[in-house]
């Protein structure tokens, strides 16, 4: 499986390429933060840009996979829809095509007409990336294609890909929001019994280059399965005092924000943008735990870096499921899974981490948070 792992740092870094081109091109840009105000066409269009590049990495990614694996082909999910309402009410699928001119064609189709936006977009789609240097030789997984599904979420953190705010990252610091929270997630999993063995993840403002060359990106990889757990990262090593700090979003219920703080001290609550961005952060040790009481993130989110996790000792668990267990059936029985929707519930919702979640990197930091959180939701 290193085939796939390799082609899904590729593909990840030309999804990381499409994102940049977007905000770096300025006939893209503006459509990117174009107000929806004028005619209903305009509304309409702009319904938006943004689902467009989305739909646009999505699809780029299903392509090339199905390509070099057909029989993963029927089992790429993403987050978006392909199919599109123009301007003038025409329905159009987006699919990558077999040339640029091709691609470019059925773009200006959405774009209402417009060349220069549809053509950028279709030579960012087109163009092979750099080599990316992973050290992933001599890596031998015993699965096959016909084994896995694929959970792509083309763009996560939306709003601060949009709003763009430049952070200069250091090393060691949790920076809550800004373009680097925007993720590109590629996870892969069982399709027999859901547990995810792969995950990509590409940051694609990482570094903006001093001299004006734009930005460069940088990517994260893991797999567990079997015997076998690789990452990118090494584990965090734990600092003195054996302190527990824990991310959240800035939205999280008051309750959960109380119980963490008694458990960890209010200096050790940190709060960052994304859902995808918050799991980073603990598989790089910036926080030990993210939780989330509420059922708003998705298979989509959580697959890529619950891999990644999974590679270095810890996990994600469903949060709701993981309240209601004793502390020996916590970690694997309580763990997230990919494969099975949700049938009671309609779109979206039947992807969605209904229970909440927890990721950690430690068994025994997600029994202390559970042992906080037990009796207040």
């Amino acid at each position: 499986m290193a085939d796939l792992l390799s082609l899904l740092l590729r593909v990840a870094e030309k999804a990381a390429n499409v994102a940049r081109v977007c905000r770096q091109e300025a006939p893209l840009f503006q459509l990117l933060v174009q107000e929806k105000t004028g005619d209903d066409k305009n509304k309409k269009f702009v319904q938006d840009f943004k689902t467009l590049a989305d739909v646009v990495i999505q699809e780029m990614i299903r392509h090339d996979v199905g390509a070099q694996f057909p029989e993963m082909a029927g089992f790429i999910h993403g987050e978006e829809s392909n199919k599109f309402e123009n301007g003038l009410g025409e329905s159009v699928t987006v699919t990558v095509c077999g040339t640029e001119e091709e691609t470019a064609t059925l773009l200006a189709s959405v774009l209402d007409g417009d060349h220069t936006a549809a053509s950028l977009l279709a030579r960012a789609i087109h163009q092979d990336p750099a080599t990316i240097d992973a050290n992933t030789d001599g890596l031998t997984v015993p699965l096959s294609p016909s084994e896995l599904g694929i959970w792509i979420d083309p763009i996560d953190a939306t709003s601060q890909y949009i709003e763009g705010r430049e952070e200069v990252l250091e090393e060691g610091h949790l920076f809550p929001s800004g373009l680097h929270c925007a993720l590109v997630l590629i996870g892969v999993y069982l399709r027999s019994t859901g547990e995810p063995v792969m995950g990509v993840i590409n940051q694609p403002f990482n570094y903006k280059d001093p001299a004006g060359r734009g930005w460069s990106g940088k990517h994260f990889w893991g797999v567990s399965c079997g015997g076998v757990n690789v990452c990118s990262e090494s584990r965090p090593k734990d600092g003195p005092g054996g302190g527990l700090s824990v991310v959240l979003s800035s939205s999280e219920k008051q309750v959960v924000k109380e119980a963490l703080s008694s458990l960890c001290g209010p200096d050790k609550l940190m709060y960052a943008s994304g859902a995808g961005f918050k799991i980073l952060c603990v598989i790089q040790g910036l926080a030990d735990v993210y939780i989330l009481s509420e059922g708003s993130t998705f298979k989509w989110d959580s697959c890529a870096p619950h891999a990644l996790l999974r590679a270095l000792g810890g996990g994600v668990v469903d949060l709701a499921k993981s309240l209601q267990s004793s502390s020996e059936a916590q970690g694997r029985q309580t763990e997230l899974t990919y494969h099975q929707p949700y049938t009671e519930c309609k779109g979206a919702d039947r992807w969605a981490n209904h229970g909440g979640l927890v990721a950690y990197r430690d068994s025994c930091q997600l029994h202390r948070v559970t042992a906080a959180l037990k009796g207040k939701l």
